[in-house]
């Protein structure tokens, strides 16, 4: 009798352990269907300029002599040549970098202070063309670039971290990618994203992975200083049956156990007999 009882709960544990195992499996983008057919407009997906963002700013022409005023390269011990070479687009050496600060200004060579905060990199570059007019005979190349365009991933990531993203364009999914995906004791449908607006007030965003809906949301796509908090799911993770999954990590279990499953008793009143 004892031997069987044994059996029978072997049996009901490896159930048990296999219930748990598949809530590794938790879809993201549920319900796609939904997004195909919702009606979508064309977004501007222009990176708008933020304080503390720092540019560099190359300006190209015809004319080498005339736009190399206009390219300070970082070391300040440039010669003429090298920046004959930067304003003939021919090399990229460390352009100097220039810092947008608290009231999203920066000091440009010659034009002086110039207001690039909220602007994007396409108004910036018209904006300077249209000032550039009065020192060059024709409209030059100014290409802008944000250097320090990063995000951050943390918590029940793989690899949490900081990530500089060089084509200074990243959605929620590609930022997960980087940090390796979420652990399996991540919280799909409770993604925290903390943004900071141009008037440096923070923001705190819920997102649900689990909804296809989601890649719909104007917070899909990220900006930079974005940081995306993904929450563990509290020890628990078949609770609405009476079992508790804990990590192995957190009690002394056998290392091949992926989750150890406690069975709890549950009093259903219903169930008990009067005495």
């Amino acid at each position: 009798m004892r031997k069987l009882k044994r059996l029978t709960l072997g049996a009901l544990l490896a159930f048990l352990l296999v219930s748990c195992q598949s809530y590794k499996k938790v879809p993201y983008l549920q319900d796609t269907a939904f997004v195909n057919d919702t009606e979508q407009s064309v977004r501007q997906t222009g990176v708008k300029v933020m304080p503390k963002d720092l540019l560099t700013i190359a300006v190209s022409c015809s004319t080498p002599e005339l736009a190399a005023p206009f390219n300070l390269v970082n070391s300040g011990t440039a010669n003429g040549t090298e920046r004959k070479a930067i304003a003939q687009g021919t090399t990229s050496p460390a352009l100097q970098q220039y810092l947008v600060d608290n009231q999203g200004n920066i000091n440009f060579p010659v034009l002086g202070e110039i207001h690039v905060g909220g602007l994007t990199k396409l108004e910036i570059e018209n904006l300077i063309i249209e000032k550039l007019k009065v020192y060059l005979k024709e409209a030059p190349l100014v290409t802008v670039r944000i250097v320090n365009y990063r995000i951050s991933v943390l918590g029940e990531v793989t690899k949490p971290g900081s990530f500089v993203v060089s084509n200074e364009k990243i959605n929620l999914l590609e930022a997960l990618a980087m940090a390796g995906d979420l652990t399996i004791y991540g919280m799909r449908d409770n993604v925290k994203l903390i943004r900071t607006g141009q008037d440096s007030k923070q923001e705190i965003i819920t997102i649900d992975l689990n909804k296809a809906e989601t890649v719909l949301s104007p917070y899909y796509q990220l900006q930079q200083n974005d940081i995306i908090f993904l929450h563990f799911i509290h020890d628990t993770l078949c609770n609405d049956v009476g079992i508790i999954c804990l990590p192995v990590e957190r009690i002394d279990v056998p290392q091949h156990l992926d989750h150890f499953c406690l069975i709890i008793e549950i009093a259903f009143p219903s169930s008990r007999k009067a005495v």
